[in-house]
């Protein structure tokens, strides 16, 4: 009987001591919190300007694409989640938050670059939107829309 006693005594102590040695690798599998003003796509940041009371830096055609894509990977490297506010653009730098207003309604919404386009047959737009900006314009039936690009910033 104390044979068993001294044996269930030793698992427990291994066990102790493998979930000491496992919680004590300084790694952490959540990622490191993010400060209240840093920007996230799931929530466009506060503009840097006052965007109305400027003129638009680009006047033109926007789409939108949506799940179709979802998790191929866009030109920044990221893979492409249709829920974000995300959206492609031909020449900024990735991470450049956008104002993005529709002409004919003045909806707005906050979008990040972080993919290159539209190309082929609608290269002559300027920016296409996530699905999850567009419908934030309600564009999706429209598909194609007059808009008014603000550059907020980095």
């Amino acid at each position: 009987m104390r044979a068993h006693h001294t044996r269930l005594a030793r698992v427990a102590l291994l066990a102790i001591a493998v979930l000491a040695v496992g919680c004590g690798t300084g790694r952490s599998s959540s990622p490191a919190p993010r400060s209240a003003d840093e920007p996230t796509s799931h929530s466009p940041p506060p503009p840097l300007v006052a965007p109305t009371t400027r003129a638009p830096d680009e006047v033109g055609l926007a789409s939108w694409y949506g799940r179709a894509f979802a998790g191929k990977k866009t030109a920044s490297g990221e893979r492409f989640d249709p829920s974000l506010y995300t959206a492609a653009h031909k020449k900024l730098p990735f991470g450049t938050w956008v104002e993005v207003r529709r002409a004919d309604t003045g909806r707005a919404v906050r979008v990040r670059i972080n993919d290159r386009g539209p190309n082929g047959r609608a290269a002559h737009r300027i920016i296409d939107l996530s699905q999850r900006a567009a419908e934030e314009l309600d564009i999706i039936r429209a598909g194609v829309v007059r808009v008014e690009l603000r550059i907020l910033g980095r």
